[in-house]
């Protein structure tokens, strides 16, 4: 691993930035970030509101906001983004021709050993690589949002990932404070979205049957299986209690379980009638006034931080 890393992020949306700043964190890291049309001043802008909470916290001083600026490079060229880059990051809209077309545009203005990385949250990392001829260079970067403050990021080896890239992306990503983990396989959803959504699908089943009201199914979380859940994961969870334990509840509660391959139609129904959540003026499960999903915003914020940097 080298000592100091070049990083190219091409992209300057709400993750693109995020990204920016998750690696100019690391003072071994210069970062070039690749927009055609936001201009350098919103970019900066983006990363100094991210960074006001942390500020607010005592996270960082001034001084430390200054220097991670300073290892931040706006760029309207791509080829000035990527000629020295070590590892690139897409970040680019959730297209794949756009995606697959990137990869492709970025072999003649890159070096033959630079890692592409894409940030998809939903697309085969496979698929994206097809129209680039250095498939061993490819690999599936999933940071969450907001990425610099979520630790994980999924690395998600494509059919003709090397593992020289694996262990290089893995490494870089420790490196810069990150909790990398490794996705044997390129399947959709990858290993933390499988395991949210498929409590989404429980959680939206227990509404739409009447079981409880949404208020309620987020309280249960909260309160009970979900404050444990960051020290005793399920898997921890199940060879503490036994899994034995565990065969008797599943052989029992799984034939009760939602299994529908297809998305609920109360979810489908709210959607059609325009209500979206916070898109939508704040109705969606629940009704949120302007205020109180300011509150969610900055407590989720508040909350990730305390956790994180225990501030």
């Amino acid at each position: 691993m080298k000592e100091f890393n070049h990083i190219a992020i091409i992209g300057s949306g709400l993750m693109g930035c995020g990204l920016a700043q998750a690696f100019a964190y690391s003072k071994n890291c210069q970062v070039q970030i690749f927009s055609r049309a936001t201009p350098p001043a919103e970019i900066f802008e983006r990363v100094e509101t991210n960074l006001r909470p942390l500020v607010d916290k005592g996270v960082f001083s001034a001084n430390e906001v200054a220097s991670i600026k300073t290892r931040i490079t706006p760029t309207n060229n791509l080829a000035d983004a990527v000629r020295k880059a070590d590892f690139i990051v897409e970040c680019v809209a959730e297209d794949m021709e756009i995606k697959q077309n990137l990869f492709r545009d970025l072999e003649p203005l890159t070096r033959p050993d630079t890692v592409y990385a894409t940030n998809t949250s939903v697309m085969s990392p496979t698929e994206i690589a097809a129209k680039t001829s250095r498939k061993d260079r490819v690999v599936g970067a999933h940071f969450w949002n907001p990425p610099y403050l979520i630790p994980l990021v999924e690395v998600v080896k494509a059919a003709e990932t090397s593992e020289a890239t694996m262990d290089y992306t893995m490494e870089l990503l420790r490196q810069v404070g990150k909790r990398p983990i490794r996705v044997n396989k390129d399947v959709p959803g990858f290993v933390a979205n499988r395991l949210q959504h498929a409590l989404w699908r429980e959680a939206i089943s227990i509404v739409e049957r009447g079981i409880a009201d949404a208020a309620t199914v987020d309280e249960a979380i909260k309160t009970s299986f979900g404050m444990r859940l960051p020290q005793l994961a399920p898997m921890e969870n199940s060879d503490l209690a036994g899994l034995d334990l565990t065969l008797q509840i599943h052989s029992y509660i799984l034939k009760h379980l939602e299994n529908s391959t297809e998305p609920s139609p109360l979810l489908q129904e709210k959607v059609a009638k325009g209500e979206l959540g916070f898109k939508s003026n704040g109705k969606g499960w629940r009704e949120w006034t302007p205020e109180s999903m300011a509150t969610c915003k900055r407590e989720l914020s508040e909350y990730l931080i305390k956790v994180i940097y225990g501030k």
